[in-house]
């Protein structure tokens, strides 16, 4: 069931200002917000949000999505949680049932997952590239900046005296670094409103997230009118900013020091400079954020071919608007079903079985996130494939790469693009299993430490977010009561309910994580019924709440029914031909491997986007005075 959150009750009686409590939502004076900007806690405690117009469209920064609500879905607002915060004295991670501290992190995800290489028979790298870059929409990545570039010293002695600090210890008999020296990985807690002085020290820790909750791509546009003015748009035909090189667009390049640290000048120096810089981060975000940019720029100028009465203004955000829908076109039409099954999220309003509008909008609900749903994906982790495969656009296999090495070196990304594309089409993914690749497992994050593992992190932040037990979320979802390991039957195989015992001594103390890591999947999907949930309940908030949602026609600046149809047209092969490096053909199904039903075909014949759809008729009338 989904619930709201009411944040605050906005003051009348403040001084006239535009500004506003992150956290609550409360307004604030002008006074206010200047004591915040001296106590440096601006950036996270406040938004400013100017009045709203019923009448406008979608808002870089999110804010006035829901008329009522006008803050919450504005960046740096929070989440809601499923359920109650679990936690012990403190507000340290919960203790076991029988009040002792719980197992180790690491010492559970080495019992309980496999470490192997296992590629999938069905699927494409090209379905976890993309979900990298999806799930960069409505998170923000400064946890692990934090540990990786601004605390890397949880392990040594200066990290003991650091609370932010919470290394996960190696036990002695781990089954890779009983051969090793390392004991510990490093890691540090969330930041919270709470850490960063934007609520009392005394209430639950909430974890902060800078980007906004809707699918609005603001992993490409950024989360405000500042940062796209200044990194984004070129203030011409509705572009953004693009540099050409080797004969291709690329979204401008850092002069000078930034993030890309792992690019090896002189020969490595391209670093993206867009509104949001994590583009640079992981291989599948870098590739698809490059792709979409030229998507952008290719329709801007689609666009004004056909109405040259057009301005910039109209030319960018119409633009934008397109480029939203066809991407929420392919993660919620042509990906989720591949994984949650298509009859699963019919059954549940998740996708519509029709091709026309569908208005479901219901102002009671905030444009929110629960806590949960990005954490969910972090599932995700034991499908991903280590090794990044390259191709010519022939099929042959030409090198490969560590995904790990590929962090933080854009330069390496653009300069290999050609056959990482290929590549993605080509190269399966790792299985829909319990086994896990094993530089996921103890390297992760390539020459930036020494060593690390992501399951171990992932289990580790499930504590330290404070979510409820796993049985929990079982009842929550299913309204199934667990009260011991013989309840588990029907959702685990009897191997895995043996990994759960050893691992854990009550049913109770089983971690979000690991029950859906050994969890059985959905009858029609690939995922775990619990994963499902609270996806699934997240993506049809994520409708109801969005005034903006594409398939309304009730919106400001909605599409016509013509237009919409177009949209239905969206793939990711669509995508790669328009845009994608060395693409000429490319199996109709991107996600899935080409075979029999999905051969390979000449880009002539997948569909494209007609963009007569949105032509002005009055530009015509201007033109020749007709």
């Amino acid at each position: 069931m989904l619930f709201i959150v009411l944040i605050g009750l906005f003051c009348e009686c403040c001084a006239l200002s535009n500004y506003y409590e992150s956290y609550t939502g409360n307004k604030i004076t002008e006074e206010e917000y200047k004591q915040h900007v001296k106590r440096n806690t601006s950036f996270w405690c406040t938004v400013e949000v100017l009045p709203c117009d019923p009448r406008e469209g979608r808002r870089i920064d999110g804010s006035c999505n829901n008329l009522k609500y006008f803050t919450i879905g504005s960046n740096r607002t929070p989440t809601y949680r499923m359920l109650p915060a679990s936690y012990s004295e403190g507000f340290e991670p919960r203790l076991s049932k029988r009040g002792e501290t719980m197992p180790l992190a690491r010492a559970v995800r080495t019992n309980i997952l496999l470490e192997g290489h296992v590629p999938d028979r069905q699927f494409t790298q090209m379905l976890t590239h993309f979900l990298v870059f999806i799930v960069g929409d409505f998170v923000s990545v400064q946890d692990t900046i934090n540990y990786v570039l601004w605390t890397p010293y949880c392990c040594t002695e200066k990290g003991k005296s650091d609370y932010m600090c919470t290394p996960n210890s190696v036990p002695n008999d781990d089954p890779v670094h009983r051969f090793s020296n390392v004991r510990c990985l490093n890691m540090t807690r969330p930041g919270s409103y709470q850490r960063n002085g934007c609520a009392p020290n005394n209430t639950v820790p909430e974890r902060t997230i800078s980007g906004t909750p809707s699918f609005d791509l603001s992993n490409i546009y950024g989360n405000s009118m500042a940062s796209l003015n200044e990194k984004g748009r070129l203030f011409e035909k509705g572009l953004l900013k693009y540099e050409i090189e080797d004969g291709k667009m690329w979204p401008p390049s850092i002069k000078g020091p930034n993030l890309c640290y792992a690019n090896q000048p002189p020969r490595e120096t391209r670093c993206h400079d867009t509104p949001e810089r994590g583009s640079n981060a992981i291989v599948g975000a870098n590739i698809i954020t490059i792709w979409i940019w030229r998507y952008h720029n290719a329709i801007a100028t689609a666009l004004a071919n056909i109405n040259p009465c057009w301005n910039d203004e109209r030319l960018f955000f119409t633009t934008r608007e397109i480029v939203i829908a066809a991407i929420i076109q392919i993660f919620y039409y042509e990906l989720l079903p591949l994984m949650m099954g298509r009859d699963n999220l019919i059954r549940d309003g998740v996708i519509s079985p029709d091709l026309g509008f569908r208005d479901i909008y219901d102002s009671n609900y905030a444009p929110q996130i629960s806590l949960e749903y990005p954490f969910a994906w972090r599932w995700t982790h034991t499908i991903q494939e280590g090794n990044i495969k390259m191709y010519d656009n022939k099929g042959y296999h030409l090198k490969d790469m560590k995904l790990v090495n590929m962090t933080l070196r854009t330069a390496y990304v653009v300069e290999n693009i050609d056959g990482i594309t290929q590549g993605a089409i080509r190269q399966p993914m790792a299985k829909f299993d319990k086994a896990v690749d094993f530089d996921m497992a103890e390297v992760v994050l390539g020459p930036h430490q020494y060593a690390s593992d992501v399951f171990t992190s992932d289990l580790a932040k499930n504590r330290y977010f404070f979510l409820a037990p796993y049985i929990k979320y079982r009842e929550y979802c299913f309204g199934e009561r667990i009260r011991s390991f013989d309840d588990l039957v029907h959702m685990f195989d009897p191997d895995s309910i043996e990994l759960l015992k050893e691992s854990y001594k009550d049913v109770e103390d089983i971690d979000l994580i690991a029950g859906m890591w050994l969890e059985k999947y959905i009858p029609g999907g690939t995922v775990p019924g619990t994963f499902y949930c609270i996806i699934a309940q997240q993506q049809l908030r994520s409708v109801v709440s969005d005034r903006h949602w594409y398939e309304r026609p009730n919106r400001p600046n909605a599409f016509t029914l013509d237009q919409l149809l177009e949209i239905r047209k969206s793939s990711m092969a669509g995508l790669l031909c328009a845009v994608g490096d060395s693409i000429t053909e490319v199996q109709p199904h991107a996600f899935v491997r080409a075979g029999p039903g999905n051969e390979m075909r000449d880009c002539t014949q997948i569909k494209q986007l007609n963009m007569l759809a949105w032509r002005d008729k009055s530009c015509r009338v201007n033109q020749w005075g007709k």
